[in-house]
Parts: structure tokens; sequence; C-alpha cells
């Protein structure tokens, strides 16, 4: 039996493709692999099969010497639930007409399509991304928005998307991209789990910036913040307010604010806000707790502030998320 033929024997499980190319960049591509690709028994038998779709014809050379063997060519794509595009061998480089056209046919089919930093220069090629939002690493931006003035280009985000369409920024963009991909597909759990096997932070909302002014702070400062976070995740239901924290760590409210930001990219009232929202996600799929339980666990104090920040953050309502995301971990 030949490898594509093995891979669309076992339809039950959701496919990933991943292209590749010749000048493939390796990290973007192995971000895909290691995410969607390897073997996961502890997340139960539907989970993902992976596979790999070769664009050119002949020896694919990847960044760093390796080269790379392919499943097949894009009869792959047609059978694809989600076709990852890593980032491409050069912004100004041609997009081949056949694989634009495979693309596009996917989608219509119902495939979704995620790119990784440059990839985005292939979605946008084939014309998909047409009156779309988009993104893409923070150097490409005002080329991708020259080349391509029919895309509405975000700029400094991790990751945008709808309707089937995804588009991350450079390097760790696409593994919180992959992350997200795999909370929606099979929920927190699975999405945790795969995170602490990354050893890397289980979400990070797609609004969050690209460039942090200084991500290290001052080694005094970071040993001091670091215990801020450590307090602050053991006491995420209290109230909290930049002066309290402030005094806690013995800076001034301008100086945390400041020092806050360059760490993390957002200030402590976002950072408190994502922090319980994904409390929240947890308890709705895990506990049988009411929504009025969960909210007031969280430090949202009333059910009312949940729902609205909860229905701006996902679009749902937290009784909606509970019953679509309980129903995937089944």
């Amino acid at each position: 039996m030949t490898e594509i033929a093995r891979i669309m024997t076992t339809a039950s499980r959701p496919l990933v493709v991943a292209l590749a190319y010749d000048g493939l960049c390796t990290f973007e591509f192995g971000v895909a692999v290691e995410i969607f690709g390897l073997p996961r028994p502890e997340l139960g038998e539907n989970w993902y099969r992976f596979a790999v779709a070769s664009v050119d014809d002949g020896e694919l050379r990847a960044t760093g010497g390796i080269r790379i063997v392919a499943d097949g060519g894009f009869a792959l794509l047609e059978q694809a639930d989600t076709i990852v595009i890593p980032g491409w061998r050069g912004a100004d480089a041609p997009v081949p007409q056949a694989l634009c056209e495979a693309l596009r046919q996917a989608h219509q089919c119902g495939c979704r399509l995620m790119s990784i930093c440059s990839g985005v220069f292939v979605l946008a090629a084939s014309g998909l991304l047409n009156g779309r939002q988009a993104t893409t690493h923070w150097r490409y931006t005002d080329e991708l928005q020259r080349r391509f003035p029919a895309v509405q280009v975000v700029e400094n985000v991790l990751y945008v998307g709808d309707d089937g369409l995804m588009t991350s920024a450079g390097s760790a963009a696409g593994i919180d991209l992959c992350l997200h991909v795999v909370r929606s597909d099979f929920g927190l759990d699975a999405a945790n789990s795969v995170a602490r096997r990354l050893v890397v932070q289980p979400h990070r909302d797609g609004s969050q910036t690209q460039q942090l002014e200084r991500p290290v702070a001052r080694s005094r400062e970071s040993e001091r913040l670091g215990q801020l976070f450590d307090w602050l995740h053991a006491h995420l239901a209290e109230p909290h307010t930049l002066e309290s924290l402030a005094q806690r760590v013995g800076m001034s409210p301008r100086t945390l604010l400041r020092r806050f930001q360059e760490a993390t990219g957002v200030t402590p009232a976002r950072w408190l806000l994502d922090e319980r929202l994904q409390r929240v996600q947890q308890a709705l799929t895990d506990s049988r707790l009411s929504v009025e339980h969960i909210a007031a666990n969280n430090g949202f104090g009333t059910t009312s502030a949940l729902r609205h920040h909860f229905q701006q953050r996902f679009a749902l309502s937290p009784q909606a998320f509970r019953k679509k995301f309980t129903q995937v971990a089944k």
C-alpha cells in the first residue's frame, strides 16, 4: 500500500497536510510537524493524521542543509481537512499557479487553510485573502500590503483568521496559532497537554503584540515580577488594582505598569482578564459548576460581567462554550 493510500484509508481522523517546497523554512515546518504530526496516544484515537505534500518536483532542500521526502503531491490537498503553509521561500518569490488553484479548490471544499510567517504570501497570491484580515511577521507587513492591497493587513498581532483562513506572525506565533487550532478541534485539555509537552504557554490571545520592548526584565525586577505572577495565579479571584500590585512588589504604580508591559506586552488589567478567562474556560469544560459559581470563583464578581467579557473575547456565551467544548472533549 502506498503512503498516500494509507493516509486516505483512515478517514475518521482529521488530516493535516503541511506543504513542503525547495527552500523550505525549517522552523515553521517543524512547528506543524511537532504539533500535528507527532503521535499522541494519550489524547485518544481521533488525533490528527499528518502528511507532507510537495509543491515542487525533485529534491526539496530546507534551511540548514536538510532534505525533505514528501508523502505525495497536490492529490493530498484534495483529502486534507487542514492545510499548513510554512514560511514561503521569499516574499518576492513567485507562487506556482497550480498551487494557488489547489488551495482555492481545497478551501471551496471546506478545507481550513493556515499560514505561518511569510506563508501568508502564498495565501495572498491565491486571492483567498482579498477583503479579509491577515497578518505576518512584522518585517513583512509593509511588503504584504504593497503587493496585495486588497488584503486587510493587521500589524503587530500574533494571529488572525476567520472562515477557515488563518494567518500568523513569525516563528513562535505559529505555535500559538497551531495551539489555537488544537483548542478549537479537541478542547482545552488537549491544547494544554500539547503545550506542556512543548513547554510553552498554553494560550496567548491572537491580538497580543508581536514585539515586546524588553521581554526580559532587569534582574532584580525580574525576580519580583516572577514572584508577583506566582502570587497572582494563586489569587486570581481576589480584586486587584495597579496600586495594590505595585505596593506588593515595592514599585511605584507607574514603574510597575511600564515593567509589566515590557515583560508581557499587556497591562496588568489585561493580563488578569486573560488569565481569568482561561480559568473560566477550564472550569466550564472540566466541572459542573454553575456559571454563577464560576464567575465568583474567578474574580468576575457578577455573572453579567463574566458573560460580557466572555462574549466579547470568544463570540460565544459561557453556556454555548460549555456545550460545544464538552461535546468535543467526549
